[in-house]
């Protein structure tokens, strides 16, 4: 018999009372977990920093936790933040050298750890105002499926044949005591510019986006790039990742003692672009939030409109070594 996949979603079950990702009932309140583990937060003196809500509460990070049963914890979670913490600690060959898969697990907690206090947010301001708590469903959808694929971590869970996410890893010139961390719930885009290294992951997208910017990934894979331009790239794939328009649906397929995992086509029966026609005034918008620690603005950055301000290319097509950078770090 394969096990029981838990689908918090159906029930809307998001007490504190309950293992997030098996389901089974907890002995105490106590029993809970770190959204952002303890070796993250001690290394980058998180664990009273400020982390800003939807509903525009200011928690810190030490607050953001999940409840997580003891024996999860021990059998699965502690040993997956051993490795990637290990991997860390090595930098960029680390990471390279890790299973994407655990990256993408490692990531998904993270962001699903985000989600589950978020919602919990929004009951509690909901059931104060006397309203019940709702949401839309495609972004029911997405979540309820993340939580499925996090499921990986405890469940014999397989993916057939296919990456559920992009995933995109640089080495970067990084100031050592820099933490620098964003993601967008909604598309579930997440990343991390830590140490030498930069990681981007879109976790539920089924590689579109990194066939999307394949060619310039290839371009750049191999090169140390300069913070800028790592997050020049960010912006591109977190844009790329709003434009991207369709709901990945899956086959669960119970075989023997395992569950399969199956991609239904992107495509399905439409004839329509997997991504929405890129803006360069919306991507300009962006890249302005993203280079932020530089102070460009939007009418410098997309002065040409044809052509926005880029730190990866020159306008004759050729890569800008990082070097030849002068911004500061």
């Amino acid at each position: 018999m394969p096990p029981k996949i838990y689908a918090p979603f159906e029930r809307f079950n998001f007490s504190n009372k309950t293992c997030f990702l098996s389901g089974e009932p907890l002995s105490s309140d106590e029993e809970k977990i770190q959204v952002f583990p303890q070796w993250l937060m001690s290394r980058y003196g998180l664990e009273d920093q400020p982390f800003k809500l939807l509903d525009e509460t200011i928690a810190t990070y030490k607050d953001l936790k999940l409840p997580c049963s003891a024996g999860i914890n021990n059998d699965f979670m502690e040993p997956l933040e051993q490795e990637v913490a290990a991997a860390f600690n090595k930098g960029y060959e680390g990471i390279k050298q890790l299973d994407e898969l655990k990256l993408f697990q490692w990531a998904g907690k993270l962001l699903y750890g985000i989600i589950f206090n978020e919602i919990q947010a929004g009951i509690r301001l909901m059931h104060a105002q006397g309203e019940e708590f709702s949401m839309s469903q495609s972004i029911l959808l997405k979540f309820s499926q993340l939580h499925l694929m996090l499921q990986s971590i405890n469940l014999p869970l397989i993916f057939e044949d296919f990456k559920p996410f992009s995933l995109f890893l640089f080495k970067v010139n990084n100031k050592p005591e820099e933490f620098g961390y964003r993601d967008e719930i909604n598309t579930q885009t997440l990343a991390l510019r830590v140490n030498d290294f930069g990681l981007l992951i879109c976790l539920q997208d089924n590689a579109a986006n990194y066939y999307y910017h394949k060619k310039i990934y290839d371009q750049l894979k191999d090169d140390t790039l300069h913070p800028i331009q790592f997050e020049e790239f960010s912006g591109r794939v977190f844009y790329s990742n709003y434009l991207f328009n369709r709901l990945p649906e899956y086959n669960i397929l119970p075989v023997n003692d395992e569950i399969y995992i199956e991609e239904m086509p992107l495509r399905g029966l439409s004839s329509k672009s997997l991504f929405d026609e890129w803006q360069n005034k919306t991507y300009g918008q962006v890249l302005e939030n993203f280079w932020k620690n530089w102070g460009f603005l939007l009418l410098e950055i997309i002065k040409n409109p044809e052509r926005p301000m880029s730190f990866l290319f020159d306008e004759a097509g050729n890569k800008i070594p990082a070097q030849s950078i002068s911004l500061s770090l």
